[in-house]
């Protein structure tokens, strides 16, 4: 088959590529397959490389297209602390079962150096007071008042009390950037540990979590810790502690008061060394699943954004929506893989500050740009719809359960949208449906 030449004239090349590219015959090809089905037909000088551009610069690809990249951002990590308790990560672990007390979260306190760790039974709707307390008793009575705390953005850690204690007590909050969890990775792995921990308890002896909480922190802190090559325990008070599998008899220690200090200053020496080759190890073993990336100030970029997380759903919905939103401006970089964005009023409730691999350059011309009103997401950056009103209701049998369910319709863009919601979940969320269907029933009667 003869094939056309295309000139340079206008935006005749253009035309060519918005017809293979965005038509509904196309819908969006990746620049080889665009240019594998161009090039049987037409034929212009250095085509192979317009169609890459012109496909990097579509803003809809972009905003869609999952990548299959390496994750952006070279590992970064925290100095290594000088001495014990100086620097500490926390985090919660909620929703557990209740238990007799009333307690369904776990205050987890790590200390960044010893790697010993306190894990403290709370409620979840506790007052920042009584935390504050249960900080002060816990943590400073026993370890003095840290230098820094690493944690995520939980609302109790951003709350105006906890800022002016932390900062009274001359502590640096080091909160993690938006929606990148990993910025305290030590927390969320002593978190998976808890968590089997406290499930192989609960499976062997029964009873509640609360009450094999105090041994599953003994039994932590008394365990080998790959980073340090020691227990906690050992690392914080310079021997290991006596166990009921320990038959030997502890004698008295013969060290005095200088070679006392002497050997506990070595043995802080010894750990900095051993985290210091850990941490070495995992920067090689993570960056070579990564890869480098920086952005200048004023660059536009995409920023991703996860599914709506909304009530669970019997129906199939929200997984068409786009994976990133934007293109927002690059205001300034907060350290190597941080950076500060200029988002819009509508994101108002979200933290501006990202780490870099929820970034993506974008290349689009800003003719392009959607508009954000096209699309509504949270404070957690996830996509929101609201519900219009409850068309029917049902009752779903399930084998040893009932489940009133109701028909509700969506106000989505793509046109009315119906789909089967637990009736508990949207009467929680979405009272005002449930009194326009009362008040709708009324009028009819």
């Amino acid at each position: 088959m003869e094939r056309v030449w295309v000139p340079h004239y206008g935006n005749l090349r253009d035309l060519v590529m918005d017809e293979a590219h965005k038509s509904r015959y196309s819908v969006h090809p990746g620049s080889d397959k665009m240019y594998h089905d161009l090039k049987v037909l037409y034929w212009w000088p250095h085509m192979k490389a317009d169609i890459a551009t012109y496909v990097g610069k579509c803003l809809t690809c972009a905003k869609v297209k999952i990548e299959y990249q390496k994750p952006s951002g070279l590992l970064t990590q925290p100095e290594i602390p000088m001495w014990k308790w100086e620097q500490i990560s926390m985090d919660f672990i909620t929703k557990l079962p209740r238990t007799p007390s009333g307690c369904d979260t776990i205050w987890v306190i790590v200390d960044r150096l010893t790697k010993s760790a306190h894990f403290l039974a709370i409620k979840e709707n506790d007052k920042m007071e009584k935390l504050a307390r249960i900080y002060v008793k816990e943590v400073v009575s026993r370890h003095g008042v840290p230098i820094s705390i690493i944690s995520d953005r939980d609302a109790r850690f951003t709350s105006n009390f906890w800022k002016s204690l932390q900062k009274s007590l001359g502590t640096r909050l080091d909160m993690s950037t938006a929606y990148h969890p990993q910025t305290d990775g030590q927390s969320e792995r002593t978190i998976q540990t808890l968590e089997d921990m406290l499930r192989a308890c609960v499976v062997d002896f029964g009873n509640s979590w609360e009450t094999h909480l105090p041994l599953v922190e003994f039994s932590y802190n008394n365990s080998y810790h790959t980073s340090i090559k020691a227990a906690p325990f050992e690392a914080l008070y310079g021997r290991k502690c006596r166990s009921p599998i320990c038959w030997a008899e502890v004698g008295d220690s013969q060290l005095t008061g200088p070679e006392l200090v002497h050997e506990t200053t070595e043995k802080i020496v010894q750990i900095r060394n051993r985290m210091a080759a850990a941490r070495d190890r995992q920067k090689s073993y993570a960056d070579k699943r990564r890869k480098p990336l920086e952005f200048q100030v004023g660059d536009k970029v995409l920023l991703k954004v996860s599914p709506w997380k909304g009530v669970i759903r019997f129906g199939k919905r929200g997984k068409l929506n786009p994976r990133y939103i934007g293109p927002f401006e690059i205001l300034k970089r907060i350290g190597p893989v941080a950076y500060q964005l200029n988002l819009p009023a509508e994101l108002d409730g979200v933290h501006n500050v990202f780490h870099v691999s929820n970034l993506k350059k974008c290349l689009s011309d800003e003719t392009l740009i959607v508009p954000l009103d096209e699309i509504q997401v949270d404070e957690q950056l996830q996509f929101v719809e609201e519900p219009v009103e409850i068309m029917d209701r049902e009752v779903k049998q399930l084998k040893q359960s009932k489940i009133p369910i109701v028909k509700v319709r969506w106000n989505s863009k793509r046109g009315p949208e119906f789909t089967w919601e637990r009736e508990d979940q949207m009467m929680r969320k979405y009272p005002h449906l449930f009194k326009q269907t009362t008040s709708n029933v009324d009028n009819n009667e």
